[in-house]
């Protein structure tokens, strides 16, 4: 089956489409006409310089610049995470606990798939770990944001409370054990809802462009259900250590709640 290109005509009227519901909600007065205008230029401009980067790196195959290309990845990703928390850990914590949490988790299940699992050869191949290893990072980013700004966010509004139960002599994790639930629960509640609704509400991403190339539907679903399984093993190993890392720094060794190193984030 030949794939069916798209011609740039194609793409604006694509674009002309978010344009206009840009101007339906600068008319409603809605305030999300410009950050749709900037997500969406970001989207083109930096998929566009993903091609040209990929088209050459599909061409060298060279096991250094996959791993210079991951590692530009994965400090992005640690940006993002700290850029969506309204409280953050001050002196470049947020940053260091989602990185290092990312790195444990999306890295490793990649590197598990890709010599394990799916095993082409060699085993860094381009067109597989590149792709992977975005999906893994870009989810695990998601669930690692999501729940370090509800623990944050949580243990701010709820200092008082952690206090008194320090004082009545619990420890530090049982004084916020529901905060770091509640906070794993919201890194990971998307990813279960994915999964849920695989199939029969919509047709993953990866599943429908895999068929849209020509590939069988059955063998598209083989690498659609892994990928959704390397997800939830990635998105929740990394979000359960950034909420213990995180929840760790707010105590000191006297396990005493240290608020004045959550600090307010101007930009989110």
């Amino acid at each position: 089956m030949n794939v069916i290109d798209l011609a740039w005509w194609q793409l604006a009227l694509a674009a002309a489409l978010v344009v206009a519901l840009a101007a339906c909600t600068h008319m409603a007065r809605l305030q999300l006409s410009r950050p749709l205008l900037i997500a969406a230029a970001r989207t083109a401009i930096q998929l566009a310089l993903v091609g040209v980067v990929l088209e050459a790196l599909f061409a060298l195959g060279n096991l250094l610049w996959v791993s210079l290309l991951g590692v530009a990845m994965l400090l992005f990703a640690g940006q993002q995470v700290v850029s969506r928390q309204k409280y953050r850990l001050a002196g470049g914590w947020s940053f260091a606990i989602g990185t290092l949490s990312m790195l444990i988790s999306a890295f490793s299940v990649t590197i598990l798939s890709l010599v394990v699992l799916i095993g082409p050869q060699p085993w860094y191949q381009p067109q597989y770990s590149i792709p992977l290893l975005g999906l893994l990072l870009g989810n695990t980013m998601t669930g690692i944001a999501l729940g370090l700004d509800r623990l944050t966010e949580s243990v701010w509004r709820s200092r008082e409370i952690i206090e008194n139960r320090l004082m009545l002599g619990e420890t530090w994790g049982r004084a916020c054990i529901e905060f770091r639930r509640d906070a794993m629960r919201a890194g990971m509640m998307p990813t279960i809802n994915s999964m849920a609704a695989a199939g029969i509400v919509f047709l993953p991403g990866m599943m429908t462009g895999q068929i849209l190339a020509g590939t069988s539907p059955t063998i598209a679903v083989k690498y659609q259900i892994l990928i959704l399984f390397t997800i939830a093993a990635g998105t929740g190993f990394g979000t359960f250590a950034a909420v213990a890392l995180c929840t760790r720094r707010l105590f000191d060794t006297r396990e005493r709640l240290c608020v004045h190193r959550l600090v307010e984030s101007r930009h989110r």
